[in-house]
């Protein structure tokens, strides 16, 4: 039940961070249940983890378990990985900055940036806005989920064949192309890897340059994101690094691959931005205090449409948003790729950021690409989808109920009240709401 493990850890970061801010013991003491939430998850299985968690006095940067099983050596604090649909935050804030720049309309389809590109698919792919493709509302069917693709890129003998393959962004579209579309455009939520290639297409379209040096002038740059990269075709991670497994073979399940080198066309625009907890958190928190968006589009960012997968969770515009039944609101996304399940989530305001890396993909799910989200999202589902028994299950009542709502709003608020005590209301915005006029400026 690894996704239980994340759910404790999560919740328990954010409460930890805050009781920090209050001046509570030591680092040790304060975040000892997210200490055992990682070294339960490693002894579940996972080979390691890396987080950070933040809030505006202290950062706690822990990790647990193996980051390599060759060597034994431990995971590492600084460790890089691949984000995978993590990069999608990026590549929508772009686009939302653009659109404030009048260079483009989120309401325009997707046809005037890429003409013929989706005619295949006649009068639907007319119709599909960019909007849509940020809010995985198209209906566009998911390339990852095509048999064959699967067979060759992500599982088995497949993907150690080909990992080392060069991949155009046009040839992972025509593979979704090849299928029907799931709904009519704009009925409703389903997540698709095809929208998040788009997006970077048309971002390049519009920028009349690559997609990687807008993100990185726009947001790597100027927040000082330095250990924030993008691979091209190369196939290695930038040091300090862990590798990450996989269990490809499903007549094999006690095999494991590292599966650490993989050329980076085949996840461009989708998933192949390398960061770092420290990294994803300093973005987050920037982005929820107003520092790169203006107001207006970080609304339309946060404006969201319901997840079926996901009671309680519901996604925006690159971004999802989970309400927990406090009235407290987390915004986060998670990623999931062959090697790697990720997770950067932040409070309203941004002052408590976590995110958390294993260096495995394993937990669930049809592929190692789908996995990851399956996992990580279930991570926020607290009461509508949990089911537990016995040492775990206790682990996150306890978690539960160490949750606190401090007497100092300014101290930074945590993710929900103290059982009956009664809850005081969602986490509020913070100072830093309505200080900044546009983006790109400090918040005060």
């Amino acid at each position: 039940m690894v996704g239980l493990v994340v759910l404790v850890m999560t919740v328990t970061a954010f409460t930890d961070s805050a009781q920090a801010s209050r001046g509570a013991t030591s680092a040790a003491v304060e975040h000892q249940a997210t200490r055992r939430a990682m070294d339960a998850a490693v002894r579940a299985g996972v080979p390691g983890v890396t987080a950070e968690a933040r809030d505006a006095d202290a950062t706690w940067k822990p990790a647990s378990g193996v980051g390599d099983l060759r060597t034994g050596a431990p995971r590492g604090r600084n460790d890089r990985f691949r984000i995978s649909s993590i990069t999608n935050t990026f590549v929508a804030t772009v686009l939302l900055q653009m659109e404030a720049e009048k260079r483009l309309d989120l309401d325009d389809t997707v046809a005037r940036y890429l003409p013929g590109l989706l005619a295949g698919l006649g009068s639907y792919g007319r119709e599909i806005t960019v909007r849509q493709l940020l809010n995985h509302t198209s209906g566009l069917f998911d390339y990852l989920a095509d048999p064959t693709y699967g067979e060759t890129y992500l599982t088995g003998e497949g993907y150690l064949r080909h990992r080392f393959n060069t991949l155009t962004p046009e040839q992972r579209v025509r593979v979704a192309l090849s299928h029907a579309p799931s709904f009519a455009p704009g009925a409703r939520h389903s997540f698709s890897t095809t929208n998040d290639v788009l997006a970077a297409l048309i971002v390049e379209k519009v920028a009349d340059r690559s997609s990687e040096d807008e993100v990185r002038d726009r947001i790597l740059e100027p927040l000082g994101l330095r250990a924030t990269s993008f691979p091209g075709k190369g196939v290695r991670l930038p040091r300090p690094a862990s590798p990450g497994y996989s269990r490809l073979f499903a007549s094999q399940p006690d095999r494991i691959d590292d599966v650490t080198e993989v050329n980076g066309s085949q996840i461009w625009g989708s998933g192949d931005i390398i960061s770092t907890a420290a990294d994803l958190n300093r973005f987050y928190a920037a982005l929820m205090r107003g520092r790169l968006l203006p107001p207006r589009q970080l609304k339309e960012m946060k404006t969201t449409i319901g997840n079926p997968d996901f009671p309680g969770a519901s996604y925006g515009l690159g971004i999802e948003r989970f309400q927990l039944s406090c009235g407290a609101t987390l915004w986060y996304h998670d990623g999931g790729m062959v090697g790697w399940l990720t997770l950067s989530a932040t409070t309203e305001d941004g002052r408590h950021p976590l995110t958390l890396d294993y260096n495995a993909d394993w937990g669930g799910g049809d592929h190692p690409a789908h996995r990851g989200r399956r996992v990580l999202s279930s991570a926020f589902l607290i009461s509508a989808r949990f089911r537990g028994s016995g040492e775990r299950a206790d682990m996150f009542l306890r978690a539960g109920r160490d949750l606190r709502i401090p007497d100092d709003a300014d101290a930074g608020p945590s993710v929900c009240g103290v059982p009956g005590r009664g809850v005081r209301g969602p986490v509020p915005q913070g100072r830093a709401a309505g200080h900044v006029a546009s983006y790109g400026s400090p918040t005060p």
